[in-house]
């Protein structure tokens, strides 16, 4: 991990990996989704209703990675100091936000006509939404902390915390007694017919890789942000 510890190493592999992984991630997207819609039959229960499970399942589990990854860019940062796990953390965020975000309007709209609400205050969705606060909060302490040291290790020690919730979201529908179906995917096998299954890993492998492809932008964003800052340090001390 530490060989890419240099940004300008860092970027020539980023470059290109940014281009591929949006290309790529675009494509099986829109196969997914189009085997969704077409290609799969309608639930005998639901109808043509849980067609939203192409975008809500790879929404969930990318809000819960995307903090996952902040997790691990924090515990970089604080332990190997590595030169570019905040840059990784504050990249992951924002595109995190958005999936949780999706995640619950989703979830929301899949259950006003499976549940008869549009919200309710269950396990499941209340730690998700929870997660969505936690993503705003890291967003507006990594922006308020800068580019200091002592706010960067803030920002992660909150990134590491947060972590916490992410068990709570998975186990939820275990915990307690729920609205929010139990675990359809997992290790011994799946709920959902295999002829409504597929296009589900598609669309999670397309929208992750688009994930990749935003966080890798961002990355090189934030670093020429840094750069031009401090040239412009330089030339305001010369």
């Amino acid at each position: 991990m530490h060989r890419f510890a240099n940004p300008a190493r860092f970027l020539r592999i980023a470059r290109p990996l940014t281009v591929w992984c949006g290309w790529c991630g675009a494509l099986l997207v829109a196969i997914a989704l189009v085997a969704g819609l077409t290609a799969t039959p309608a639930d005998y229960l639901q109808g043509e209703t849980v067609r939203i499970i192409y975008i809500h399942v790879p929404a969930a589990w990318l809000g819960m990675a995307g903090w996952t990854g902040i997790a691990i860019a924090s515990f970089a940062q604080l332990v190997w100091r590595h030169p570019l796990a905040a840059v990784a953390a504050q990249a992951a965020a924002a595109p995190g936000a958005v999936f949780a975000a999706i995640c619950l309007v989703t979830g929301s709209i899949w259950g006003r006509p499976t549940w008869g609400t549009w919200w309710e205050w269950d396990g499941r969705l209340t730690s998700m939404l929870v997660l969505f606060f936690l993503y705003v909060a890291y967003l507006a302490l990594a922006q308020a902390a800068g580019r200091g040291a002592s706010g960067q290790r803030i920002a992660a020690l909150f990134g590491l915390v947060g972590a916490i919730n992410l068990p709570i979201i998975h186990f939820s529908v275990l915990w307690w007694r729920t609205l929010h179906q139990g675990q359809s995917i997992g290790v011994s096998g799946s709920s959902i017919a295999g002829s409504m299954l597929w296009p589900i890993p598609v669309a999670a492998l397309g929208f992750t890789l688009l994930f990749v492809s935003v966080v890798l932008m961002r990355m090189r964003a934030l670093l020429a942000e840094a750069k031009v800052e401090a040239r412009l340090r330089r030339m305001a001390t010369a």
